[in-house]
């Protein structure tokens, strides 16, 4: 094992005179509000999203099923814990035989008032569709309604899809952060 640090940018977004009100909704796709009893379901999407991720590496919690589910307790625990700004996205088959739980992403007001997005995913064979989008807009949209402001979240730098995804919604780059993690070298 070793010690190695990862690159992660901190990015804002002024809520102020956005509109996102109406995400986009891709086809075959629909998203559900937080509800307790999605935790469960939360937290095996995020299992799916991250697992073999470079963000499984920055957060060890990733790389297993129990460490998702209670990183999600915790979550969802928090004082600040924002329940419109936390959603699901679900697939269903074209006849709607069945449905299959494929991103998250969850809100949290922070102690300074602010909001911070937490672990935005996707499963990785449902990327592409714009789902990150609906996903964030709805979160945005949960934020604004709670009457916060300001919304952050953290990226890690080698992850220029989120990143594109971010900067074309507003984000910015605020600061640079180096994560420490101990890694295992081969």
């Amino acid at each position: 094992m070793g010690l190695t640090y990862f690159k992660r940018y901190r990015m804002e977004l002024d809520l102020f005179g956005r509109d996102f009100s109406r995400p986009p909704s891709p086809a075959r796709y629909h998203f559900l509000p937080w509800s307790d009893s999605l935790l469960e379901a939360h937290a095996e999407v995020k299992f799916y999203s991250f697992r073999d991720e470079i963000d499984a590496n920055v957060f060890p919690c990733f790389n297993e099923l129990s460490g998702c589910q209670r990183l999600m307790r915790e979550i969802a625990c928090r004082d600040g814990f924002l329940p419109g700004a936390t959603w699901l996205a679900v697939a269903a088959d074209k006849d709607e035989f069945y449905e299959q739980y494929c991103g998250t992403i969850q809100g949290v007001r922070d102690r300074s008032g602010m909001g911070s997005i937490q672990n935005l995913g996707i499963v990785p064979s449902h990327r592409s569709r714009n789902l990150g989008t609906g996903l964030l807009y709805r979160s945005l949209d949960g934020f604004r309604r709670a009457g916060v402001s300001r919304v952050y979240l953290e990226v890690t730098a080698d992850n220029q899809g989120a990143i594109r995804l971010y900067r074309r919604l507003g984000f910015r780059t605020v600061k640079t952060v180096f994560k420490a993690a101990e890694v295992a070298y081969s």
